[in-house]
Formats: structure tokens, C-alpha cells, sequence
């Protein structure tokens, strides 16, 4: 079994290192000539390339190339350059969190070329080369069935934590929505324990009580394993700010509930969040604070 990996951050990173453990001779090409080695050192099934070309060249066929780099301009350069490497019957895999239309779209340019294409949402973060990676992905039966001996690896069993959802665009479709519910437990978890930490009166340990709700509670979750664990190290989160980014997923996910008149209000207040923790609500609520003020004389805070 050979396969390469292009993008060796994290996620690809750990990736290489499942699949190279589970017996699969990996190839691997990172920018980062440090990365590419420690690698090597690391896993005796690990070669390390300096190029994409260089490796495509010592791949035998029919390969498979899959592509762990963020979606967008990085992964699009990456594909045009493969399109001229690789030949009829060798597959690529995107496991970026890409918009799935971009995905249909190069499912049928690479069709075209006689190259067969599977879109990935990889789900596992950094705990993913222990634990395994949840993996769902799109593409024709013949792409899917190629790439299926290394998803069983990847996976935390080879008979579950993966799924074929359907033809390209299908997998990715499935990790933004995935994404979205993501946002909104977050969500709901992070207001939740805000209301335990602001009823000073109580002196509510939330360490305590976030260990509490692991066991046996209908909010156990691998989330709330997560918060626990931090917790219990810091529950005052000292060395945080208060700004959280989004990946993209989320606002895909809400424009697509709009697109299908599916509402999702719990993950578009989710994202709306986000967006606040930024600053980005700021001169709205000092718009709140002005017509309060004009209608209702109430009082304004000022610097």
C-alpha cells in the first residue's frame, strides 16, 4: 500500500504518522524541510520528497495523492500542478475543509482528465493519531473503493468512523454541516458555563462541576471532556482572550440553510458570536446604548 501525503501541518502531519504505523509506505511532501525530516526519523514507512513533482515521480501507480492543505489558493495551485504530474487512473483526495461546490468542480475537471477525485472532511484534530480520525468523503464508487484500504487506517476502526456519503461534493458537504453543529454545542457549552461562573452567590466550582456532567449526564460529550480537562488546570482561563475565529464552515453551513430555506437559527447565532468576539459588534451596541438614551434618557457608559 503506498499513498502520499501533501501537507504535512497537524493534521497531515499525524496523518502520515497513522498510516505509516498501520503499515502503509507513505510519501510525503512538506515545504518545511525540518518537518519532512523529523518525520523520517520518526516512521521507517516515511520517505520525504522537495518536491511535488519528485515525489510523484517515485509513487508507483496507480496512485493516490492526497492533499492535506487549506482550502483555497494553497490547494488550487496544488491541484493545477498534479493535473500535469499525474496520469489516467490516479486519484487525488482533498482532506481540506473546502466548500464542496469547489469540490463538484474538481471532481469533474479532474473526470475529464481521466483522474479520479474523493473530497474529505477528516474530523480528530490533534487527538486524531491516537484515537482515529472520523472520515467522510464523496466520489465515484471506483475513486471511493481506492482510497478505502487507507480511510481504514486512518479511522478509528476499520469497520466504523468512516463513511462514503456519496459522489464528489457529498463528503465535504457533510463535514461543513458536521462543522455548523459543531459551532452551535460550543456555543451552548461556552454560555452555559458563563451562567455557572457569573452566579458568584453560589461560589459554584465549574471544574467540578464540568467533571460532574461527564458521567452518566445527556450532555456527556467528547466537548465537555475537553472543557474538564482545561479546567481543572485553569478554571479562570487566565491566559485567554476572549476572540474566536471561524474556519469558513460555518458561514458556508448558514449560507446553505438559507439557499435550501432550511432554518438553523441555533448555528447561525453561533457564528453571529464569533463574529462578536472580534470587536465587530462594537459600534452596534454603541448604537444600542445611544438610543436608549434618546428615547428613554437612560444612562450611557463613556470612556
Amino acid at each position: 500500500m503506498n499513498i502520499a501525503i501533501i501537507g504535512l501541518g497537524k493534521m497531515g502531519g499525524n496523518m502520515a504518522r497513522r498510516l505509516a504505523r498501520g503499515g502503509a509506505k507513505v510519501f510525503g511532501f512538506d515545504l518545511s524541510d525540518q518537518t519532512r525530516a523529523q518525520l523520517a526519523a520518526e516512521e521507517p514507512n516515511f520517505t520525504g520528497f522537495d518536491s511535488v513533482a519528485t515525489l510523484v515521480a517515485n509513487l508507483p501507480q496507480p496512485r493516490v495523492v492526497w492533499m492535506m492543505l487549506p482550502a483555497g489558493e494553497i490547494s488550487e495551485a496544488t491541484l493545477a500542478e498534479l493535473k500535469t504530474l499525474l496520469v489516467p487512473g490516479d486519484l487525488i483526495v482533498d482532506g481540506a475543509n473546502a466548500n464542496y461546490k469547489d469540490s463538484q468542480r474538481h471532481g469533474a475537471e479532474l473526470a475529464a482528465l481521466g483522474l479520479r477525485f474523493v473530497d474529505a472532511g477528516v474530523s480528530g484534530g490533534v487527538w486524531g493519531l491516537a484515537n482515529g480520525y472520523t472520515i467522510m468523503f464523496g466520489g465515484e464508487r471506483e475513486a471511493a473503493a481506492q482510497v478505502e484500504p487507507f480511510v481504514r487506517l486512518l479511522a478509528p476502526a476499520p469497520d466504523r468512523g468512516w463513511l462514503h456519503c456519496g459522489p464528489a461534493g457529498a463528503g465535504h458537504y457533510t463535514k461543513m454541516v458536521h462543522n455548523g453543529i459543531e459551532y452551535g454545542m460550543m456555543q451552548a457549552f461556552a454560555e452555559g458555563f458563563a451562567m455557572l461562573k457569573a452566579k458568584e452567590e453560589f461560589g459554584l466550582d465549574i471544574a467540578q462541576i464540568s467533571e460532574l456532567w461527564r458521567h452518566g449526564s445527556v450532555i456527556r460529550s467528547w466537548l465537555l471532556d475537553l472543557i474538564a480537562g482545561t479546567l481543572s488546570e485553569d478554571a479562570e482561563l487566565k491566559d485567554l482572550q476572549a476572540y474566536v475565529p471561524d474556519s469558513g464552515e460555518g458561514r458556508w453551513t448558514v449560507v446553505e440553510s438559507i439557499e435550501l430555506g432550511v432554518p438553523t437559527p441555533v448555528i447561525a447565532q453561533a457564528l453571529y458570536a464569533r463574529f462578536a468576539s472580534r470587536g465587530n459588534d462594537d459600534f452596534a451596541m454603541k448604537l444600542l446604548s445611544m438610543m436608549r438614551n434618546a428615547f428613554g434618557g437612560h444612562a450611557v457608559a463613556k470612556h
